[in-house]
């Protein structure tokens, strides 16, 4: 008979005595339970943190291909290119130049 695993798995948490009044009471507040909120924190967190290990990474990809070519576009490049998307054109990705 095959094993099926469940969709959640039990973990338990240590809270000091004023954390878990602070989750008590925003659980109050928002009329949910305690487990509601400390999970909602959670995967706020982890989705926030895997964005921000994502961005890092893009960051030491890009400065590699940088070392690697040299294609780059100056600050003044970049800044004009973001004015006019700002000011709604539909301008073009500046020209990567060494």
């Amino acid at each position: 008979m095959p094993v099926t695993s469940p969709k959640t798995a039990t973990t338990s948490l240590k809270l000091d005595p004023t954390m878990k009044e602070r989750v008590q009471q925003i659980a109050a507040t928002r009329r949910r339970t305690p487990h509601w909120v400390m999970r909602e924190a959670v995967e706020q967190y982890v989705e926030r943190e895997e964005k921000r290990e994502q961005l890092r990474q893009n960051a030491l990809d890009a400065w590699s291909h940088y070392q690697t070519t040299g294609l780059h576009v100056t600050s003044e490049e970049a800044d004009a290119w973001l004015a006019k998307l700002e000011a709604g054109e539909d301008a073009k990705t500046p020209k990567c130049h060494v």
